[in-house]
């Protein structure tokens, strides 16, 4: 964006440009690659002949939505060799966003988990329809399908994820309640007050990438998790500390050992007990934790 701000071009680029990197990201789950793809936006939006644009913004989001699909394609793949379990890349964001609770329902680790199960086209169409309310002859023209299609497209991946998203939406006043019950239980290794705070098919879900320690399988049972936090503090070596924040959206701990942050734990809350946690230790997932200011999605 070399042109500088008088630029329409560049202002118009720059106005929209959450809104991009947001559709990038509910698709790829990938904050890198969100990034990789705004960029590739940006190289063809000032390619363009702007005279014959009548909506900017849809025609920034069509770019997007194709480069998005293009690079879904191709790291589906990818993501069959990965080891152990997948988790999206977690993000630090603004307390703005988790104040959008639709938006931070949309970018929360556990729904992000269930948009993976869809194919490319209908992640694609559920994003730009579902958190973007756009129209239907817009999301046709972006993903190369007729209105028709795109409805039908629409309705199933709608039909799948309402059958595997949380019941409820959990305000940020009731997430950060749970999240504070469920750090002092963390660190002070009580395995009752675990229980207490954990639902009893609550899922421990950890991606260390095959780089760190993390389990292979999901960890499933009150019992089983609470167990392995209340045996496992301990062997940290080194000295483990805990920090709230919010990740996509959603209350979340930056786990620490002797200061450098070791990886990232988001929950998943219903009826006031986490039902999902999910840790992140991968550390090529945590570089916008470590080196970003908290995003605004929009």
């Amino acid at each position: 964006m070399s042109d500088g701000a008088t630029d329409p071009a560049t202002r118009t680029f720059i106005a929209h440009r959450n809104l991009l990197f947001t559709v990038a990201y509910e698709m790829l789950g990938s904050a890198a690659d969100a990034e990789d793809v705004v960029q590739e936006t940006w190289l063809r939006w000032v390619k363009a002949d702007l005279g014959q644009v009548n909506d900017q913004r849809a025609y920034l989001v069509r770019i997007t939505t194709r480069q998005t699909l293009n690079r879904l394609r191709t790291i589906k793949r990818h993501r069959e060799a990965y080891v152990g379990p997948w988790l999206p890349e977690p993000l630090l964001t603004a307390p703005d966003v988790a104040e959008d609770i639709e938006l931070a329902e949309s970018v929360s680790m556990a729904l992000m988990l269930v948009l993976e199960a869809l194919s490319p086209v209908e992640r694609a169409v559920f994003v730009l329809r579902e958190v973007f309310d756009i129209g239907y002859d817009e999301i046709a023209a972006a993903v190369d399908k007729s209105p028709a299609a795109v409805r039908q497209i629409a309705h199933r991946a709608c039909r799948h994820v309402d059958a595997r998203r949380p019941r409820r939406v959990v305000s940020p006043n009731e997430g950060q309640a749970v999240l504070e019950s469920f750090q002092h239980a963390v660190e002070t290794g009580d395995p009752q007050a675990l229980l207490e705070i954990l639902a009893p098919g609550v899922v421990l879900m950890s991606d260390g990438g095959g780089i760190k320690h993390a389990a292979l399988r999901p960890v499933t049972g009150a019992e089983r998790v609470a167990r392995m936090f209340a045996g496992g503090v301990g062997k940290f070596e080194g000295t483990f500390s805990t920090e709230p924040t919010l990740v996509n959206g959603n209350p979340a701990l930056l786990v620490r050992l002797d200061g450098e942050i070791d990886g990232v734990m988001a929950i998943g809350v219903e009826d006031g007990r986490i039902t999902g946690l999910y840790y992140v230790r991968n550390p090529e997932k945590l570089s916008h934790i470590t080196s970003e200011a908290p995003l605004t999605l929009r």
